[in-house]
């Protein structure tokens, strides 16, 4: 059957009470679908109008009586306000029958499809949506907050994507929409969630974006991303030397304590050396190719050159944190590399291996926020790339 691609739009106010990874939780684990892309963005009036009135045009049938009551929210809640833009999240989704799927997982909204007592918390819109009806005038709305926005049929959904490439086709990935009392206290980190993250359908990635929602931070850029060879070496570059020359050390004691007890031997502190440096060097030069492979798939030794600046075949995603003291509050939540190490509570601890598969990284300093948004370009997004050639094949 064939791949195509719809959409979850995650409203402002659900971005605004972190309710950010429970809902990538319940999409990732229980669609059975690619999230192919990401991108943190911020509507204006000409996009937010449009947007509504795509939703108007839909068949009747489609959402019974809501067709309104969505276009009215998107037309109130979903562009600026107070002259200041909103941040909402798209999420885009590849497979087969993508909308079927994603508005059993999202769920029913509308009083015609459920009553107040058959709320089960089951789906999306029954743990985050909200719509409160006037007790004497069943069809006047109090208050109403749908978390999330999804087509149901596949032609609506190609007309929102090809809406959204035209309207963030020079967005930028980064959001800049908060005037804070003293920006020299304001900081921005990078988390990347590792390619183990993403082995299967599940909602590990979602709950360890809710882990870092402790933070209190505001994330203001995401997006899925797949590390080329190149930039898998040049990331890791700052810790090659650290792997090669400490570890070699160990691995070089570690090879002597091997021999002695197989061998019934004792070797000399001369030996040991000798095994450092070939042994112990060479083993540990093996451990940093092999986060390299972990991070981007491929080897250096058998990659193709024309081929090293190619995305590689495991996938992450990028978030960008702000607010005050954001580098250390992330660093506390994602706790030490070494899982073992790790407090209870933290991301590592939680979900770790060990050094290598450690589940999640983070910038350890300004300076180093500086040198890896560059290394991944997170300035830059392949979102509209992905709807335009999904839509022009």
């Amino acid at each position: 059957m064939k791949q195509n691609l719809s959409y979850v739009l995650v409203t402002p106010y659900s971005i605004a009470k972190s309710r950010t990874g429970g809902v990538i939780a319940r999409l990732l684990s229980r669609s059975n679908l690619e999230l192919a892309a990401a991108q943190m963005i911020t509507p204006d009036e000409d996009f937010t109008r449009e947007y509504a009135a795509s939703l108007r045009r839909q068949d009747p049938r489609n959402l019974n009586s809501g067709g309104d009551l969505l276009a009215n929210y998107v037309e109130q809640n979903l562009g600026p306000s107070g002259g200041r833009k909103h941040r909402s999240l798209l999420l885009i989704f590849r497979g087969e029958e993508p909308c079927k799927k994603l508005s059993a997982v999202c769920g029913s909204l509308f009083p015609e499809n459920k009553t107040f007592e058959a709320i089960t918390g089951e789906t999306i819109r029954d743990t985050y949506a909200d719509l409160i009806l006037d007790r004497d005038d069943p069809k006047k709305v109090i208050y109403f907050e749908p978390a999330i926005l999804s087509p149901r049929n596949q032609d609506l959904a190609n007309q929102n994507l090809a809406l959204f490439s035209r309207y963030f086709r020079n967005s930028e990935n980064i959001v800049r929409n908060m005037q804070y009392p003293d920006n020299s206290k304001i900081e921005r980190t990078l988390v990347i969630l590792k390619p183990d993250n993403w082995n299967y359908a599940s909602g590990r990635p979602g709950t360890i974006i809710d882990m870092f929602s402790r933070t209190g931070l505001r994330i203001v850029g995401i997006k899925v991303f797949r590390f080329s060879l190149n930039q898998a070496l040049d990331f890791y570059s700052a810790v090659e030397e650290y792997v090669t020359e400490t570890q070699a050390l160990v691995y070089g004691q570690k090879a002597r304590t091997v021999l002695e007890k197989g061998l019934t031997v004792s070797l000399s502190k001369n030996a040991e050396e000798v095994l450092t440096r070939h042994f112990g060097r060479a083993y540990a030069h093996e451990q940093f190719y092999k986060i390299v492979e972990f991070m981007s798939g491929r080897r250096p030794e058998t990659c193709p050159a024309e081929e090293a600046d190619s995305p590689g075949n495991v996938k992450c995603m990028i978030l960008i944190y702000e607010g005050e003291n954001a580098i250390r509050k992330i660093r506390d939540v994602l706790g030490p590399t070494d899982p073992l190490l790790a407090p209870e509570g933290t991301v590592r601890r939680e979900f770790g291996s060990n050094t290598l598969i450690n589940t999640a990284h983070a910038s350890d300093s300004a300076e180093s926020y500086e040198r890896e948004r560059k290394i991944l370009k997170v300035d830059e997004n392949p979102l509209v790339s992905l709807i335009d050639s999904y839509l022009t094949p």
